[in-house]
């Protein structure tokens, strides 16, 4: 199987050594998406909500690239900088993700300034 880069100017690059995502056969990984505009390259929002908001609509742009949508995602991961964000942060990904929702894990860590969250995908494709 080759392992196919995924790009799209619909979500940002970020000045790192990765890509946007990798698919290889039925499997789509994200990298982990952060709240920028792709167009700006600017954090939208100062809220976990709008940063949530915005980090999904990075990480579907990147999976639509790959030929999958939220409805292929098995595995979120999401990357929050403070637990007393988790309900907000929960309201603004239900709001987006939609039932049935896929498996996730939260973990807390610390992001650059100004950044309160980050969240990765795993996809699997149908073909």
């Amino acid at each position: 199987m080759t392992r196919t880069v995924i790009t799209t100017d619909n979500a940002p690059s970020l000045p790192a050594p990765l890509s946007q995502g990798i698919r290889k056969g039925p499997v789509l990984q994200v990298s982990g998406q952060l709240p920028f505009d792709p167009d700006t390259g600017e954090v939208v929002g100062t809220t976990v909500a709008e940063q949530t908001a915005q980090t999904l609509r990075n990480l579907t742009a990147v999976l639509k690239a790959g030929g999958a949508g939220l409805e292929d995602v098995v595995m979120l991961r999401v990357y929050l900088t403070d637990p007393a964000h988790l309900a907000e942060m929960n309201e603004a990904y239900a709001a987006a993700v939609g039932e049935p929702f896929p498996a996730r894990t939260t973990v807390y860590m610390q992001l650059p300034p100004g950044l309160l969250v980050e969240i990765d995908a795993l996809a699997v494709l149908d073909d």
